[in-house]
């Protein structure tokens, strides 16, 4: 028996350090918004050639620039690697130049403020109940890319407003689909409405933080409501993504860290049972949208009489945590590392980068995305990863 045992935990080592050693890597090509592409297939293909040969690249996510031949291009040096091509889709913002959509608004119907971060990046967010929003997406894929060559699509903005636009941003959409939406879940919004006027900050206060239950709020109602939501946004991306699916399509989500995903409407159990792998935005040095700090800073502010919400340092330690979070998830899990540069927005290095990776791996997952554009990373920054 003891000779048996011995021989199982060998497997066992061998499965896992095999796993390790074949983790892949996602690079993301960010090409700008809806209008000329930021960069030529020419120059592209280059950087990815050179990436791939310090990494052992599985997939290209690329977007969203509806210039067809340079996804022919790229697509065929890709493919000819056995290299995966998805695109980069947006989901509910940064839409509104190619369709008509319904603007998210919170529960007392107004639109919360957007965070103009550059051009094309608006994080301007839809109403995710209304089912011509959810269509738009669908037939953006089918009209604009579907002959492109893709082997799947990268779903992006798939949640509300964060609290960029503070409590009025994580407190919706509170349209009328939305509050029938919300009635089906058994949370009345005008109740919803009552209680955080009357609480006012304390509304979110919360008695701890773990990573396996996340934040426990002390007020039924907002715990209610979160969860709600939760089920409601999610509910919607999937069923974008079973749509696409439905085309012989991969599909992969972007997630905000666990942490703060249920402030946007992100329930991990039912997206990545949907997808066929997810990608929290595990970013310690972005100071912007999806930045972990960046976003919980936020909250602090915004929620400055709430009570439970301790100094988090991000530091591994925390980057283990969040990690930690993911794992109960069968689905593909590739953590998002930011391996671009720019000085005031993502002040990465090559000791962060290294120190990132090697936390990630130490999981045991399939792989990093790196973001969120490997066009921007400095060389410098690549070399870590070839360790």
């Amino acid at each position: 028996m003891k000779k048996i045992a011995l021989f199982i935990i060998s497997l066992m080592t061998l499965f896992s350090c095999q796993k390790q050693q074949e983790a892949g890597y996602i690079v993301q090509v960010s090409l700008g918004g809806w209008h000329t592409p930021d960069y030529t297939a020419e120059q592209i293909i280059g950087r990815i050639d050179t990436v791939s040969q310090l990494i052992p690249v599985k997939k290209v996510i690329i977007g969203w620039s509806p210039d067809k031949e340079i996804y022919h291009q790229v697509g065929e040096y890709l493919h000819a690697r056995d290299i995966s091509m998805l695109l980069w889709l947006p989901v509910f913002a940064e839409t509104e130049e190619v369709c008509e959509n319904s603007p998210a608004v919170d529960l007392w119907g107004n639109v919360p403020a957007n965070y103009d971060l550059a051009a094309g990046e608006g994080f301007r967010f839809n109403c995710p109940s209304n089912p011509q929003n959810a269509a738009n997406v669908v037939a953006i894929y089918d009209k604009l890319f579907r002959d492109c060559g893709f082997d799947g699509v990268f779903l992006d903005r798939i949640r509300t407003q964060s609290f960029v636009s503070g409590v009025s941003g994580v407190l919706g959409c509170g349209c009328p689909i939305c509050v029938e939406r919300f009635a089906a879940e058994g949370v009345d919004i005008q109740v919803v409405k009552s209680q955080f006027e009357s609480l006012g900050d304390d509304f979110f206060s919360v008695s701890g933080y773990t990573p396996a239950d996340g934040f426990c709020f002390n007020d039924s109602v907002a715990a209610a409501f979160f969860k709600a939501k939760g089920h409601i946004v999610s509910a919607s991306v999937a069923a974008i993504a079973d749509s696409l699916r439905s085309r012989n399509l991969e599909v992969g989500l972007d997630l905000y860290a666990p942490f703060m995903a249920p402030f946007v409407g992100q329930d991990y159990s039912i997206l990545a049972s949907h997808a066929d792998f997810i990608k929290p935005m595990l970013y310690r040095r972005t100071f912007a949208p999806a930045g972990m700090g960046f976003e919980y800073d936020l909250l602090r502010k915004s929620l400055p009489a709430a009570t439970g919400y301790p100094a988090f340092e991000m530091d591994v330690d925390f980057l283990h945590s969040q990690l930690e979070a993911m794992q109960p998830y069968s689905c593909g899990k590739y953590p998002g590392i930011e391996i671009n540069y720019r000085e005031v927005i993502a002040p990465t290095s090559p000791e962060y980068i290294s120190e990132s990776l090697k936390a990630v791996l130490s999981h045991g997952f399939d792989g990093v995305v790196l973001s969120w554009n490997i066009m921007e990373a400095p060389l410098t920054h690549l070399k870590p990863l070839k360790q």
